[in-house]
């Protein structure tokens, strides 16, 4: 691996890292468009990594800072973890059976429609 590709990969992380922080956001608005937009990656390849990052506890300082202030509801991230796990490994399967192009658009489509619902239909 080249120096230049290390240092966009640290880049990328460290980003990703601070969005997360900052934001609670990383691994699906971030990283995985930097994989593909920077690095070349294949949709599939570019999830594949963000997911495997994600299995060490790369957020638990964060997580941590945020419980540390009262903002964690534990039984609720409790709860949804056991149903990402499951859900997870399903989808997985399903995406990597799914034609790279046809995945970056669903990908694409679904930030858009993520973006214009929290600028637009914002619940108070």
């Amino acid at each position: 691996m080249e120096f230049q590709q290390v240092a966009i990969i640290a880049i990328i992380g460290a980003g990703a890292g601070l969005l997360s922080g900052l934001l609670g956001l990383g691994g699906a608005i971030v990283i995985i468009p930097a994989l593909v937009l920077f690095l070349g990656y294949s949709q599939q390849m570019a999830q594949g990594t963000a997911l495997m990052m994600m299995v060490l506890p790369v957020g638990a300082l964060a997580a941590f800072q945020y419980y540390q202030k009262g903002y964690v509801d534990i039984k609720v991230a409790l709860i949804m973890a056991v149903f990402f796990f499951a859900g997870g490994y399903f989808g997985a399967k399903f995406a990597t059976q799914i034609p790279q192009d046809i995945l970056k658009k669903v990908f694409s489509l679904l930030l858009v429609v993520i973006a214009v619902k929290m600028w637009l239909f914002d619940k108070h």
